[in-house]
């Protein structure tokens, strides 16, 4: 049984039949993961061709997304497209190439949804985001299994995602952050499960050796390592939706040494700091990184492989091409590159003041959400997209970052593992600390979306600990089952509250107004 799972006197018996019979363990295992999708599903997928306008961004990623299905690179536009392209005129782009801040990767995953259901109806904008969320409460289940081997915690934390604002607005609007995140994700369970993998070959390894009565030494280099491998696979796609993905490549990276560290000291190898250091981590390193890169170029193939794309031929038309030892470069790969600087150039001097900015110093506490779209009907009522959390998830979330930094401190202080909260606490800082080295660009509250699960599993963290353990007093786990419940359903009502805000609902003004509960939620 799971240390984490709902044991007391009332529920003994309740548990014992269960446990004991494969169909009604089978049905608790999978039933409440599913009823979580459900929901899910329904708060993501319904409604989803309103409004029917092109809202915050949709107006460059959806234009865009089109463009690179019928042209193979971003085409431009001519003046005030928007109202056109809504009514459905979706053909009044030109050869002419756009200059683009993003790779491709997010917006052919949005071109998906376009190619199926066409640019006409809103559904076909927004479908593949959509399903890119329902994916994303899916995967943060699986997560809380792996770390935490309960059916309860793994319900919870989908549960937390499925009724959040923030993980129902980045699905129904077609952004790229919603996308970046199932890919962040997807990379950090290969990670954890890698780790699992390499715990279970490194004993075997240390078995045999004992067995035969040969020295451990360094450890083995372990080259059979799918996982790794497909964490390397889905962190490449996250740079090639949006760049700052490379910051949870690089942070995962340092997990997966740090990891491997850990593993072999309890594995009982000698020299473990060497053997991992010297050793593991350049093979790991050689099945992480370059699988990465290779992602992020090939996600840039539709612009390779046809001519018109921004600066395709740049040095053709003037530029200055590589010289000396990098003469040999061919020139599309030197023109990409040239690309890829004005790329940059373009994100560490973007100043330009928002309404909607936000400092990432507030991000935890919501202190600048954005607004997506608003409008006065002129009735006495308005429809409005508010990307913000539900204040609950979100100030709890903020509280059980600090907890569970706290045990994983102590934790470690004893020689104890930490892996759950050292992964927690790893996906909310490269998610959200890079950031902080750009505190005077203009940036935006949506962009929490990339951390939002890890910050939900430190909630789920939290209730772990309240529900404690089965050789707990009954009446601490009758105090940790109140208080988790208590919290969850507030939860569920405060989002019901604010459900008209997250999917662009007609509703009285004075309604509206009752959400706005600080100046800066305007």
């Amino acid at each position: 049984m799971s240390q984490f799972e709902l044991t007391g006197s009332r529920l003994d018996d309740w548990w014992q039949r269960v446990s004991t019979d494969p169909r009604a363990a089978r049905a608790w295992r999978w039933g409440p993961p599913a009823l979580v999708l459900g929901v899910a599903a329904a708060t993501r997928l319904i409604g989803l061709d309103q409004p029917h306008d092109l809202v915050f961004d949709e107006t460059y990623y959806v234009k865009d997304s089109w463009t690179l299905l019928h042209l193979g690179y971003e085409g431009r536009w001519g003046p005030d497209p928007d109202p056109a392209f809504a009514s459905g005129i979706v053909d009044t782009y030109d050869a002419d190439p756009a200059f683009v801040a993003h790779p491709p990767l997010g917006k052919w995953v949005i071109a998906l949804g376009l190619a199926a259901f066409g640019a006409v109806d809103p559904t076909g904008w927004r479908i593949a985001v959509a399903l890119c969320g329902l994916l994303l409460v899916a995967g943060t289940m699986l997560l809380a299994h792996l770390l935490f081997r309960s059916t309860v915690l793994t319900t919870l934390a989908g549960f937390l995602l499925a009724i959040d604002g923030a993980g129902i607005v980045m699905s129904r609007v077609a952004l790229l952050d919603g996308v970046l995140a199932l890919f962040v994700l997807a990379g950090v369970i290969a990670i954890v499960l890698d780790r699992r993998q390499a715990a279970r070959r490194l004993g075997d390894w240390v078995a045999r050796r004992r067995e035969a009565g040969r020295p451990t030494d360094w450890g083995p280099v372990l080259w059979a390592r799918p996982w790794l491998v497909a964490a390397g696979l889905a962190f490449g796609a996250a740079s090639a939706v949006k760049w700052s993905g490379l910051y949870v490549l690089a942070a995962f990276g340092v997990v997966a040494v740090l990891s491997e560290l850990s593993l072999r000291r309890r594995a009982g190898i000698h020299f473990w700091v060497s053997g991992t250091v010297l050793r593991q981590a350049p093979a790991s390193f050689l099945l992480l990184v370059p699988i990465a890169a290779a992602v992020h170029l090939a996600s840039w193939t539709g612009w390779f492989v046809t001519d018109g794309g921004y600066a395709r031929h740049w040095v053709e038309e003037g530029g200055t091409a590589w010289s000396g030892p990098l003469a040999w470069v061919p020139t599309a790969f030197q023109n990409w590159w040239h690309y890829q600087s004005l790329m940059y150039g373009y994100h560490v001097n973007e100043h330009d003041p928002h309404p909607y900015q936000a400092n990432p110093l507030g991000w935890l506490l919501m202190l600048r959400p954005t607004s997506m779209y608003y409008a006065d009907h002129g009735d006495g009522t308005a429809s409005a997209i508010l990307d913000i959390g539900n204040p609950l998830i979100w100030w709890a979330g903020a509280a059980a970052l600090v907890a569970v930094a706290v045990v994983a401190v102590r934790k470690l202080l004893r020689r104890e593992p930490a892996w759950a909260e050292g992964v927690i606490l790893a996906g909310v800082a490269a998610g959200w600390l890079p950031w902080m080295l750009y505190l005077g660009r203009t940036v935006f509250w949506f962009y929490t979306i990339v951390f939002e699960p890890y910050l939900l599993l430190a909630i789920v963290a939290v209730a772990g600990y309240l529900l404690g353990r089965a050789s707990d007093p009954e009446r601490r786990r009758r105090a940790g089952i109140i208080t988790v419940g208590v919290v969850a359903g507030l939860a569920l009502l405060l989002s019901l509250f604010f459900l008209p805000l997250w999917v662009g609902l007609d509703a009285p003004l004075w309604f509206q107004r009752l959400h706005y509960w600080f100046p800066s939620w305007i």
